[in-house]
């Protein structure tokens, strides 16, 4: 009993630096397994139904699935903050309340957008200028998808919950357990039925709805001192409230970054093929910096917010700045590792010269100042772990999204390749600033309230 009661107080009673580390780890390699299960269907049409289905599944419904995908990501942080914060407060009543109210819009949203996107998809993709050839097999695609929304909501909206109470590797094993069932499915689907575009469709369909029921059944019957019951799924108008109001501006936060870097594509399409192909070599590159750095996001938000809501203040300040080395020393040691060897990575995806020189130019101007965001990505969610979440949104929606959309349209318009990508170093550069000097005007503001109390 001691040893259950050390371990569930591990966030706020134990080293710091070690449980973030160990809150850390498995959020990292789910993030790579989550990469891994998005561009599974990808690959198996590419490779075994021919290109038009790997353009139907990529393309533009790629664009459309990151979109969804990240605002309902970003909308679950409304569910781990005040669920973490009740949880260090150690305050069941309102924990539970709060469990089946995210559980309760997570239904109704899933249902809502997924009925909106399966009626609106053809729209959405031929305002996207669509290829009439793709239109039909990338139609069925998304909206296969968007009528399993309420799995991904679900999932999504559980794991969180399953993180804000310091669970990090249950998600992580449905996870690895789904996107191995979807890698299955997509090949018999494929492979030997050949549905092509309709057969990953629902693989994907089907995998989503495991890792639902999977998240769903752990917080029915395997987490202490919560407890899922279906008959209480109900949402409280308050809570809801409260949820919204810190998820729904990191959820928009999110659809501002996808629509940015759409802008900075189109700004580098114009370059040309070379540019292009490059382009989306380094952004293979770049993904296994964001895994980490989202990690660490992750990690603080959950860390913070058990410690506010327990009154532990000093550890609070003390594990924000913690995480806030520790993050950026991995971005400058990630850093120091790749752009020695970029040569070495470029040539994993292509074996022409021009577009391995084109890449090298990108990451010289991007790669150096990575150790800039993790100011930002640390700072805001320490402070969205406290309920302060509008102001650092705004701040980095100006910062890095608006300020980016106008350097690459307005600043630079048809720019040079370095002219172009540099908008991000600069716009971190801005940001990371802003942010610094907000977190701890904010920060001490919120602790003197807290103190007065």
């Amino acid at each position: 009993m001691e040893q259950q009661e050390s371990r569930k107080n591990g966030i706020t009673e134990g080293v710091i630096w070690k449980q973030i580390l160990i809150f850390f780890f498995p959020i990292l390699v789910g993030t790579f397994f989550q990469q891994l299960y998005n561009t599974v269907d990808a690959v198996v049409v590419g490779r075994f139904a021919g290109k038009e289905a790997l353009s139907s599944v990529g393309g533009s419904s790629s664009q459309i699935i990151n979109f969804v995908v990240g605002f309902f990501t970003g909308l679950s942080a409304g569910s781990t903050v005040i669920i973490s914060q009740f949880y260090g407060a150690r305050n069941k009543e309102r924990m539970h309340k709060a469990l089946h109210t995210a559980y309760g819009f997570s239904i109704a949203f899933g249902i809502i957008f997924g009925v909106i996107g399966v009626l609106f998809t053809p729209q959405i993709l031929r305002a996207m200028n669509t290829p009439e050839n793709l239109l039909a097999d990338s139609a069925l695609y998304v909206r296969i998808y968007f009528a399993g929304l309420i799995f991904i909501v679900i999932y999504n909206i559980g794991s969180a919950i399953l993180r804000a109470i310091g669970d990090s590797k249950r998600p992580l094993y449905y996870l690895m357990i789904c996107c191995g069932i979807n890698i299955v499915l997509d090949l018999v689907f494929v492979l030997i039925m050949r549905l092509g575009v309709l057969g990953v469709a629902i693989g994907t369909l089907i995998s989503q709805g495991v890792s639902a029921v999977l998240v769903t059944r752990t917080l029915m019957y395997r987490t202490e001192d919560l407890k899922l019951e279906l008959k209480k799924i109900r949402i409280e108008k308050e809570l809801m409230l409260t949820m919204l109001k810190i998820g729904l501006p990191t959820g928009i936060q999110s659809c501002m970054y996808n629509l940015s870097n759409i802008i900075v594509q189109t700004s580098l399409n114009a370059l040309g093929v070379d540019t292009m192909a490059a382009w989306t070599a380094f952004g293979k590159i770049d993904s296994m910096f964001w895994m980490m750095n989202g990690a660490y996001g992750i990690a603080v938000t959950t860390f913070v917010g058990q410690n506010f809501g327990a009154g532990k203040y000093d550890r609070v300040k003390k594990g924000t700045q913690i995480c806030l080395a520790m993050s950026a020393g991995c971005a400058l040691l990630f850093s120091a590792l790749v752009m020695p060897f970029g040569a070495e990575l470029f040539g994993i995806f292509t074996t022409d010269a021009g577009v391995v020189q084109t890449g090298l130019r990108m990451m010289h101007v991007i790669s150096p100042t990575y150790f800039l965001f993790t100011f930002i990505e640390i700072y805001s969610g320490s402070l969205r772990a406290q309920g302060h979440v509008l102001v650092s949104t705004i701040m980095t929606m100006t910062g890095v999204c608006l300020l980016r959309i106008v350097w690459t349209t307005c600043i630079v318009p048809n720019g040079t390749l370095e002219q172009i990508v540099a908008c991000y170093p600069i716009t971190w550069v801005v940001t990371a600033t802003c942010m610094v000097v907000y977190y701890f005007y904010k920060q001490k503001r919120i602790l003197a309230e807290h103190h007065a109390v």
